[in-house]
């Protein structure tokens, strides 16, 4: 794991601090990352997490999910990046997004996909950290600009620099938060019907997965990673509708925390 750390800590680059018009958003945002350095940070990330982990060799399967992302990826709000779509050789039910365009889906994942639709709202909701650029903003906001200054010079023996590094990785890599994933699962409704997916297959993946992990959250799972899976149908059921169910109103987890 340290020498994995240590990786992340030597690719990380300070910027200089720009706004720009996030169309996902919607807003006026600040960055310390021109597209560039993020592309440059999720290309050497995936690398490294390759080297870790086993690309499942299945080029059925490869075709299938890159297919389907390359879709929705051409109607989503970032199309000044280059996507790439994988499936890992892992057993646990969970998907990931690295900055820069970087889609990763566990063949467990997909063994619970029944539908086109289904894997696209995973997809689809991938893509919408990524345009959102959630990952950017949880390192930008955990590590500071003077943190992200020493990174870029830090070495090995650098305490602040693996210290810095840790961050980077716990905070790419564990969950998003609650209004973040509420957001991609908007995001990914509106990407969906652009490309002509059903987004009801996304409410229907997610209401299959609470049932099947009802009584037991598994560590490394996608509910793990994503939680809130009742908030998350019921948002999903207002972005399609316009409104909210009165069943969705009653299953709300409120109370729920990561």
């Amino acid at each position: 794991m340290i020498i994995f750390v240590v990786c992340v800590a030597l690719l990380l680059q300070a910027g200089c601090s720009t706004s720009y018009y996030n169309l996902a958003t919607q807003r006026e945002e600040w960055v310390l990352y021109s597209t560039d350095k993020e592309v440059e940070m999720g290309r050497k990330i995936s690398r490294q997490l390759e080297k870790r982990l086993k690309v499942l060799e299945d080029q059925t399967a490869q075709d299938r999910v890159n297919t389907i992302g390359q879709k929705l990826a051409a109607h989503g709000d970032r199309k000044e990046l280059l996507y790439y779509f994988k499936v890992l050789d892992l057993k646990e039910v969970n998907a990931i997004s690295l900055p820069g365009g970087y889609v990763y889906v566990n063949r467990g994942l997909l063994e619970k996909i029944k539908s086109d639709d289904e894997l696209a709202g995973v997809l689809a909701h991938e893509i919408g950290h990524i345009a959102a650029r959630h990952a950017m903003k949880r390192l930008q906001a955990s590590m500071g600009y003077g943190l992200l200054q020493a990174l870029a010079v830090g070495t090995g023996t650098n305490r602040q620099a693996i210290r810095g590094a840790q961050i980077a990785f716990t905070q790419i890599f564990l969950a998003y938060s609650r209004g973040d994933e509420l957001q991609a699962d908007r995001l990914a409704v509106k990407t969906m019907r652009r490309a002509g997916y059903d987004p009801y297959g996304m409410s229907r993946f997610l209401k299959k997965l609470k049932e099947i992990h009802r009584d037991k959250l598994a560590p490394g799972t996608y509910l793990r990673t994503h939680p809130f899976v009742s908030d998350r149908v019921r948002v999903v059921h207002e972005e399609i509708e316009g409104k909210m169910r009165f069943e969705d109103y009653i299953n709300r987890e409120e109370g729920n925390l990561e």
